[in-house]
This record gives structure tokens, sequence and C-alpha cells, in this order.
């Protein structure tokens, strides 16, 4: 009776997650970004995503190795969660942030799909008192389009990148309060943004995190300034360097990427008001809750533009103020 009961259950979970993954992977075909590279840029930041110490794993009743692990290797025989699931509706727009999560999900649901079976092999008699709830990160992602004469901004950025530490979270924290001061003092300057948050597992959060830099650097067609975990770097090549952009440039575009251990949810509706209060909350991250940042901007190059048509393209999801 109960090996019936087990068999009809994985029997439901498997088709359920079946349906899930279809829906995500046909969702994902409509969110899909449009990335094409326009002008240098610079890149400050680092981080370390260190995995939290696992509960004591029980066996009962001659399990053997089947053990309950955690979205590492996904359930096996746990399922998906709808905990898990839910917090991808709440990113905003739609955009390369959500898309790249949500196939983070996938991943994970997919390897729920695979291991599900394991379960029915088990001993009838075979009962785990608990399964592990992985912590979850928060992912944010600001971006910001200034009008051009936010020249200082730029400034701020490449001296930024030349003293500050990224190897450790203090030196992270102060690069986040500095930039979000810095563009909380020129609010007469904002014209788009875009803000969009979630939560992830742990263990897939530093895969995510990873391809939404991949994307976001992709928009670059060089990386002239850059400081990353530690390691410095300044193009010095002929055919461009970092600099002013000339007067006809219109607008920066600043990207700020961060992984926290705080529970964040930062209003996406475009106005100045909650774009000061979102880089306030940014800015008050503390280092112990830091753990990872991305600082991405462009123009950087001497004599480069970023026209409004191509700043539009490059960034879809930013919406006027």
């Amino acid at each position: 009776m109960f090996k019936t009961i087990c068999f009809n259950w994985i029997k439901r979970k498997q088709i359920f997650s079946f349906l899930v993954v279809s829906t995500i992977i046909f969702s994902s075909f409509f969110t899909y970004p449009n990335i094409a590279a326009a002008a240098s840029g610079g890149r400050i930041g680092g981080g370390s995503f260190q995995a939290p110490s696992s509960p004591q794993r029980q066996n009962y009743g001659g399990y053997g190795g089947s053990n309950f692990g955690g979205y590492g290797s996904g359930y096996r025989g746990g399922g998906i969660g709808f905990p898990f699931l839910l917090p991808i509706f709440g990113f905003g727009g739609g955009g390369i942030f959500g898309f790249l999560i949500i196939m983070s999900i996938v991943g994970v649901i997919v390897n729920s799909f695979k291991n599900s079976s394991n379960f029915s092999n088990a001993s009838n008699d075979s009962i785990v008192s608990q399964s592990i709830n992985p912590s979850k990160v928060s992912l944010i992602q600001f971006q910001i389009g200034l009008l051009a004469s936010a020249k200082e901004i730029q400034v701020n950025l490449r001296e930024l990148a030349a003293s500050a530490n990224t190897s450790t979270s203090s030196g992270l924290q102060r690069i986040l309060q500095d930039t979000t001061l810095s563009l909380l003092r020129k609010p007469e300057l904002w014209v788009y943004s875009n803000i969009e948050t979630g939560s992830v597992p742990f263990a897939s959060a530093e895969s995510t995190f990873n391809r939404i830099s991949i994307t976001e650097r992709s928009k670059l067609k060089a990386e002239l300034t850059s400081n990353y975990s530690g390691q410095i770097s300044t193009s010095t090549n002929n055919e461009s360097n970092p600099g002013d952009s000339d007067s006809t440039n219109e607008y920066i575009a600043i990207t700020i990427l961060v992984a926290t251990k705080k529970d964040l949810r930062l209003n996406n509706f475009p106005s100045n008001e909650l774009i000061t209060e979102a880089l306030r909350l940014l800015g008050s991250i503390s280092s112990s809750d830091l753990i990872a940042l991305e600082v991405i901007w462009q123009p950087d190059g001497e004599g480069e533009t970023l026209r409004e048509e191509e700043l539009i393209t490059q960034y879809p999801n930013l919406k006027h103020l």
C-alpha cells in the first residue's frame, strides 16, 4: 500500500515538474534580451559566495547513501517547492535579470525531475524526518541613465577603481556607499531608471550573479578601467583610453549589481523619490551582509558617445522618469 502511494506521488511530481519546466522555458523566449555593443566602459567589484554550513543529515531505516541533499544537486524526491518558484514573479519588467534567474531555476527543477525517481527505489520503511531549507540570496540590479553632464561621476568611478580594495567586504561596501552617494548628489541628472530585485537559493546565486554580470559586461566594447577582486587594469591601447567623453555625448549608463544576505525588495516605479529611497537602501547594506558587488558604467573612453537611441537599445527596460 505504501509503495503504491509513493509511486503515485512520484508520478504526480514528475508530471508537475515537467509542466513547470515547459512553462518557464516557453516564457523565456519572450524575455530574451537584445544585446549589442556600443561604447567602452569600466567595472569595479568583487565578492565571495561561500556556501553556508549544512545541517547534519539523518538516515533512518537503511536508506543507504540516498540522503536528502540541498539545492546543489536538487532535491532527491523532495520536489521543487513553491517558496523557491514564487520569487521569479517579483522581478520588474521581465528583463534580462528575470530571464537569467528563470534559467537558473530551470536548472534546479530539471535536477529535481531527474532525481525524483530515486525515491521509488528506497525501502518502504525509510522515513526522512525533515528536508533542508537552504538560505536565500537577494539579487538587485539597479540601472540608471544620466545626462552627459554627470561626467564627475565617471571621474569618481575611475578614482574608486584606482584606489579601492575590492578583495575585502569592507572595501566593497565602501565602493557601494561611494557610488550611491555620487548618484544621490546629482538627482537633477537622472533621466532613466530600472530596478529589478528577487531572491534565489544560495546554491544557484553565484552562477546567476555571474550570468547577469557577463550580460551587462558584453554591452561594453571594451573594459578600459577595471578593478575586480583586487586585480586592477587600465587599457593603454591606441584605439581608446579612459577619459572624458566629448561634448556630443548625451548619456551615461550605470549598472549596480548586488548580492546580499539582506532581504531587500525595491520598488521599480520610475520616480525620483523611489530612486532616492533605493539608493539609500543600497548604500546602507553592511559589509557583513554584502556578498558580491559590481558597478559597470559606459562610456568610459575619450571622445566616446552614448546617444539616447543607443541607451534605449542597450538597456530596453529603462523607464523615463
